[in-house]
């Protein structure tokens, strides 16, 4: 009751003043309200994130500088209405105004407490505001709907219920300027007042004198991504999302700039027509050269592997470890599925732009393993639990040599069906009929079988594992039952006629939650890698690896000799010990680890800030700043490169097989 009177007091208050603001009344109220909603949504965050907040020093700036992006997502929402006003607000449309502008303020103010409402459970999940994820996830209704509903009923109906209540409480409080009477600005000050109007709010949007406009990395005062996205509001990080992907061609630029014969040359590429083509020579000479198969693990980070300082939920793994090449040192090169995808079984190295399964000029004619195989002629397939078109894989992988995708509809009769599709029971089922009618056939083979038990809402069939935890749908839970589903396949595997003519490649995408308080959180990009089968010798590799690395290996073992356009090392046909460096890239933040003698050197690149440099402990797994090295000056040259590379081969279309 007595927020009900407060509220009825503000607006009778605030309407009863408006006549001296005349046609902008409702949009001064959008800012002001907007300004009260998001400083009143950010202080909450902070409060929960108290201990992340005060570790860098900074609370007073991020509530300060957070009203400053407030500000400029404000006058963002305030542009379409002011350009507009010239015409609408004059009197003769007032009518016209006054309805266009009721609509326009009670949409903004519902849309930005919608967003803020929805910030929580997403940094729950992803350590980071809404982004560019929030805004693809919209494209995938089934899958995303399945999951909000079986995994995050809370969030759901919270979100709900403050977006009901905004609309609610917004049609109460425009309602006086609905049913208000006449202009009280004549047109003559209507066109006196508007230049000033849209001066002021083409300055909130810039927000700077400075050369560039203002964008989230101004606001990246820390070394924490995940507080330095509270200093946005969430509102504006989709509106900057929504624009990047607009831009994507150009993304690698916001770290710098060089010229293409230097990047050539950093990254020992030739200036033809294939730039990185190069001529295999595997490491193991074969008559007939191997199968190969592919086990593509849903976010299983060594956080989750004991041997590598997680927890004790992948026995199997553990049991397998022993029988191939494990990786101890092995980086993802992202942090989503489609990331992964492009490593493993392009190659390709990561740019700030979204992955190369998703983009417009990789569609077809892109090298990946499948393309180089079936001109050898292997028949090649993915294999996946749930819908294909997701993140676009179907498209990707049906232009770019895989002869065949099976799919959620493709199961007869499955075990277990969640909201992201049959088990990981189901689809190594599967995967182990795939490969016998294969091997009947007579015909090599490329198998891409991608897994999804350990994907939230974490949905698994009862009664296969002893549960790690309660409740039962947590990510450790569902890893457990990913690795008992592994390890089932393998037994069936290793008494299989295709076990002694085949390669298998186990390997994680990514992390489940990659987060934590430094620039890129490479603890997080730490995965398993084991290469197993045939007569693969056992051994480690203590070297840092990186995920592009595994399809050059993989086709040396299998005795595939080809040119190929990939920049990843052969690992076995290298020193178990020999230095190495991994990339990574993480939000709008690159970060190169370069292997030398006495550390681990880190370089992160960063947009419109210079890098930064740190040194990575891979036993304490710590990433710690430190001074500029003799040599930083070459690593930061060596890292523009890298990362201006990959782009330079997408957008040239000079990532494929020669002709």
């Amino acid at each position: 009751m007595l927020l009900s009177r407060l509220f009825k007091k503000w607006q009778q208050a605030f309407w009863h003043i408006s006549k001296k603001l005349g046609p902008y009344a409702p949009l001064v109220a959008m800012v002001l309200l907007g300004l009260v909603i998001l400083s009143a949504s950010r202080l909450g965050l902070v409060l929960w994130k108290l201990d992340r907040v005060n570790a860098t020093g900074k609370l007073l700036e991020i509530l300060l500088q957070g009203i400053r992006t407030d500000i400029i997502q404000l006058c963002l929402l305030s542009v379409i209405p002011v350009l507009l006003a010239p015409i609408l607000a004059t009197r003769h449309f007032f009518n016209v105004w006054r309805k266009f502008t009721y609509l326009w303020v009670i949409s903004a103010i519902v849309f930005l407490v919608f967003l803020e409402a929805a910030t929580p459970g997403f940094i729950a999940e992803y350590d980071v505001r809404p982004n560019r994820i929030f805004v693809e996830y919209l494209k995938y209704p089934n899958e995303v709907l399945g999951m909000l509903w079986r995994g995050f009923k809370v969030e759901v109906f919270t979100g709900i219920g403050f977006t009901l209540l905004a609309i609610w409480a917004m049609r109460r409080f425009m309602h006086p300027w609905l049913v208000s009477s006449t202009p009280s600005w004549s047109n003559k000050k209507l066109a006196l007042f508007w230049p000033l109007i849209l001066v002021l709010i083409a300055f909130g949007i810039r927000s700077t004198t400075g050369h560039r406009p203002a964008n989230p990395a101004l606001f990246a005062i820390t070394q924490d991504s995940m507080v330095n996205s509270l200093i946005l509001n969430s509102g504006y990080s989709v509106f900057y999302a929504v624009y990047s992907l607009q831009h994507e061609s150009k993304s690698s630029k916001i770290y710098g700039k060089m010229p293409k014969a230097e990047i050539f040359k950093l990254t020992n590429a030739k200036d033809i027509d294939i730039p990185t083509l190069k001529t295999l020579e595997p490491s193991v000479k074969r008559d007939k050269p191997l199968n190969l198969v592919i086990i593509l693990q849903e976010s299983l980070g060594a956080t989750f592997v004991e041997s590598l300082g997680g927890k004790p939920v992948t026995p199997n793994l553990e049991k397998l470890k022993e029988q191939g090449i494990w990786l101890e040192q092995l980086y993802a090169t992202g942090t989503r599925s489609v990331r992964g995808i492009e490593a493993v079984t392009t190659g390709f190295q990561p740019t700030p732009a979204d992955s190369t399964v998703k983009l417009s000029l990789s569609q077809k004619n892109f090298f990946s393993l499948a393309a180089l195989l079936s001109k050898q002629g292997y028949h090649t397939e993915f294999i996946y639990g749930g819908e294909s078109h997701f993140d676009n894989m179907r498209s990707f992988f049906l232009g770019n040599g895989f002869h065949k995708i099976i799919e959620e509809k493709d199961y007869k009769n499955p075990v277990f069906v969640g909201s992201w599709g049959a088990s990981d029971e189901d689809l190594l089922n599967k995967t182990h009929e795939q490969l016998m009618a294969h091997h009947a056939s007579g015909k090599p083979f490329f198998t891409l079988a991608f897994s999804s038990s350990n994907h939230a809402p974490f949905e698994f069939p009862d009664g296969r594992i002893e549960l790690y935890e309660q409740p039962k749908a947590t990510d450790n839970n569902a890893v457990k039952y990913a690795d008992y589903a592994m390890g089932k396949f393998f037994e069936q595997a290793q008494k299989s006629p295709y076990w002694k003519d085949t390669v298998f490649l186990i390997v994680a995408d990514h992390d489940i939650r990659v987060r934590g308080d430094s620039l890129v959180p490479i603890k997080h990009f730490h995965i398993p890698g084991l290469i197993l089968g045939a007569d693969i010798q056992p051994r480690k590799i203590t070297s840092i690896t990186s995920q592009i690395d595994l399809p050059v290996t993989v086709l040396s073992l299998m005795g595939i000799k080809g040119q190929h356009p990939m920049t990843g090392r052969d690992l076995s046909s290298e020193p178990a010990d020999r230095l190495g460096h991994a990339m990574m890239q993480y939000n709008y933040n690159f970060a190169w680890m370069e292997q030398t003698p006495k550390s681990n050197e880190v370089v992160v690149l960063r947009e419109g800030k210079p890098p930064a440099h740190a040194v990575y402990d891979t036993k304490a797994k710590r990433l710690s700043e430190s001074a500029p090295s003799a040599n930083a000056k070459e690593i930061e040259r060596r890292a523009l490169a890298n990362v201006l590379l990959p782009a330079l081969l997408y957008s040239e279309q000079r990532y494929r097989l020669p002709q």
